[in-house]
């Protein structure tokens, strides 16, 4: 007894601490401890409901989200497909997958890829590509340029860009990191004489460019003399341009045509809707300095047809434009803004799409003036080809392209697999 009273008097020292009702066994009789008298009754145990926590308990279930991430990541290692009947089943992916895409993920961490094989860049870029890594403000130009810099033409050898000028305000140092293009279509994008496009022209890393359009690009004759500068005294830049658009720019003059006589290899050249004053005497100056013959009938090679995006990086661009076109939307909570200047009678400003014509006012008055050179068959045919001769230009194109292909191979930098070892790498 004296053992269960100082238990109750305990209990009732810390009366704040209620444990629930304390049975103690002595002489074998059960015994209650109640707290509230401080002593032990000698009566049966009454049933009274029992918390085991207190109000002022809570849980809270907490995850170890590094394991969620890492069960994310195994069930990527998977191919989920569906049976005919309905099942679904599985098949894991090849290490040469898994390792492509793991890098792809970091592929602006790269050092270099100079000397690496071209087939496994070209299924690395698509792999970059596909998770819109170019398009990320910062490391998508630098994963861009370990790209441009190790494989050039092949990640892009022609750009597009007609009417694009928001592509290139956005996009100019990813445009500008592109090198050895041989087709740039400029046209219709207002640039001026002062863009930073232009004067990029003029360096050694687009010197392999062969075709350049600029129709309708509010271009003068200062403009020309700037671009034209390092062929005329270093002999270097443009010096291997054959086609060139120069249509549509009014404010370019006979002295700005005269800049054009330091491209020696030129092949054809249109420079309708222009400012000249003369036009008889610059038909004449242009076929006595380098051998430019006035075309009585369009020429397919202006027809803007011909210049298309090819390469790598064709739907890098594609995703550039989408981007674009996504923030140029109307927002909701501009529109309450219109709806008020509409209703003060003020007007609101809207930039309109600049819109490319191929038959300009221009053109009209000062009709066609484009050159070609007569040895050329490429340059002087019309819009409407005929049927008779075509197989002949077919077999010349080839004979061409074979050409190319042995140059290509004979100067090439990059190593390159062959069927043997795509066989070990598709082992893995």
């Amino acid at each position: 007894q004296s053992w269960s009273r100082g238990m109750s008097y305990c209990l009732h020292s810390e009366r704040h601490l209620d444990s629930g009702p304390i049975y103690v066994r002595e002489n074998g009789k059960l015994h209650v401890v109640n707290q509230g008298a401080g002593g032990v009754q000698n009566v049966t145990p009454k049933a009274r409901p029992f918390s085991l926590f207190s109000r002022s308990f809570s849980v809270e279930l907490c995850m170890n989200r590094e394991d969620d991430r890492a069960r994310r990541q195994r069930t990527d290692h998977f191919i989920f497909t569906y049976t005919k009947e309905g099942n679904l089943r599985y098949s894991a992916k090849s290490l040469f997958s898994l390792v492509l895409g793991y890098i792809s993920d970091s592929v602006d961490h790269i050092d270099s890829l100079i000397g690496f094989p071209e087939q496994i860049a070209e299924k690395l870029f698509s792999a970059a590509e596909a998770r819109q890594k170019f398009t990320e403000p910062v490391t998508g130009l630098r994963a861009l340029q370990k790209f441009t810099e190790a494989y050039g033409s092949l990640v892009l050898c022609s750009l597009c860009l007609r009417n694009r000028y928001l592509v290139i305000s956005e996009k100019l140092e990813e445009i500008k990191s592109f090198r050895e293009l041989t087709c740039l279509d400029l046209s219709c994008c207002k640039l001026g004489d002062e863009h930073e496009l232009l004067e990029h022209l003029t360096k050694e890393a687009l010197s392999s460019v062969k075709r350049l359009l600029l129709k309708d690009n509010s271009l003068s004759d200062a403009g020309l003399r700037r671009m034209t500068a390092p062929v005329r005294v270093l002999k270097k830049g443009l010096e291997n341009l054959l086609v060139l658009d120069l249509s549509c720019n009014p404010k370019i003059t006979d002295v700005g045509i005269g800049y054009l006589l330091s491209f020696k290899k030129l092949n054809c050249l249109d420079i309708s809707g222009t400012g000249l004053k003369d036009v008889d005497a610059v038909i004449k100056r242009l076929q006595m300095k380098i051998g430019l013959v006035h075309s009585k009938v369009p020429l397919k090679e202006f027809d803007h047809s011909n210049c298309k995006t090819e390469g790598w990086a064709e739907q890098t661009v594609l995703q550039w434009e989408q981007a674009v076109m996504e923030a140029m939307k109307p927002q909701d909570n501009l529109r309450s803004r219109v709806a008020a200047l509409h209703f003060y009678g003020k007007t609101h400003r809207i930039e309109e799409v600049v819109k490319c014509t191929l038959v300009e006012p221009e053109t009209k008055a000062s009709g066609n003036l484009q050159f070609y050179k007569e040895n050329v068959q490429s340059c002087h045919l019309p819009l409407k080809k005929e049927v008779a001769g075509s197989h002949e230009l077919q077999n010349s194109k080839k004979r061409a392209l074979a050409e190319q292909e042995r140059e290509r191979t004979s100067k090439q930098k990059h190593l390159c697999l062959t069927v043997e070892d795509w066989d070990l790498l598709n082992t893995y």
